[in-house]
């Protein structure tokens, strides 16, 4: 059970990254340039989805007797 609220918190973070990310390209001016935070947004989409998808599976997993 600890493992899924691993991977949830990881979701989380990267769910906050990715926002983060695309309020920083849409302002007009990323404060650590558009190539640094594009490579952010394009890493932390994926590895949240993965992440969030895995945190369900083991919480399922887990409510089985």
């Amino acid at each position: 059970m600890v493992k899924s609220y691993l991977y949830l918190l990881a979701a989380c973070v990267a769910a906050i990254a990715t926002v983060g990310c695309i309020f920083e390209l849409s302002s007009g001016e990323a404060q650590l340039g558009v190539v640094p935070t594009t490579m952010i947004l394009l890493l932390s989409v994926p590895l949240g989805l993965a992440a969030f998808v895995t945190a369900v599976r083991l919480a399922r997993a887990s409510d089985r007797p």
